[in-house]
């Protein structure tokens, strides 16, 4: 069973949903011993990320998630959940993050328009399971305005371009992160997902 780790952040019933279709058994909890006892976890979220690690603290799955992603447990951050894997965010001010990943989030350039909404191509960077039977320069559906800088080289998996290189994709060991949105990302989305239930 995958733990999507539900804290308030924002519809995820869509992302249940796709799993669902894909045969992959998860529930939606902030429970502890369910989380524990999974055999995976997704870490969802769109908003403010001050808002999100400040109810991820309230219901007391910082350490959680600190300790079973040090087990080896494979944990998915998407969105939002994949900033709050590093060490900290610059959104309206300077936040710890869950430090799970080297880096640091900071927003884009005024240079493009942002948010970065809508779809954009995945340029690989390195071959990782995750992206089996996934083309070059296949194409997902991004809505955010911050990404993570200063993150080791050899953890990009895939990556994308919008005024500078957004790392799209990130692997270290058995953590994973997709900038993007998986569930709203056709058929490339749900093979994503299918490639993540089939490494747990």
């Amino acid at each position: 069973m995958i733990a999507i780790i539900d804290y308030g952040a924002g519809n995820i019933k869509s992302l249940q949903s796709a799993l669902t279709k894909l045969n992959l058994e998860s529930c939606l909890t902030n429970d502890k011993q369910t989380i524990t006892n999974s055999k995976a976890i997704i870490l969802p979220g769109v908003g403010a990320f001050k808002d999100a690690i400040d109810a991820l603290n309230q219901y007391g799955l910082v350490e959680i998630l600190q300790q079973q992603a040090k087990i080896g447990k494979p944990i998915l951050g998407i969105c939002l959940g994949m900033q709050l894997l590093y060490e900290k965010s610059l959104e309206n001010g300077e936040w710890d993050g869950l430090n799970i990943l080297e880096g640091i989030i900071k927003r884009m350039d005024d240079s493009v328009k942002v948010p970065h909404m809508g779809w954009n191509t995945l340029a690989k960077q390195k071959q990782c399971s995750l992206l089996t039977n996934i083309d070059d320069q296949a194409f997902v559906y991004f809505v955010h305005s911050y990404y993570v800088d200063k993150m080791p080289a050899d953890q990009l998996v895939s990556s994308c371009h919008y005024g500078v290189e957004i790392p799209a994709i990130v692997q270290k060991n058995n953590i994973f992160g997709m900038q993007f949105h998986p569930e709203k990302s056709g058929k490339n989305g749900l093979m994503l997902l299918k490639n993540f239930g089939e490494m747990i």
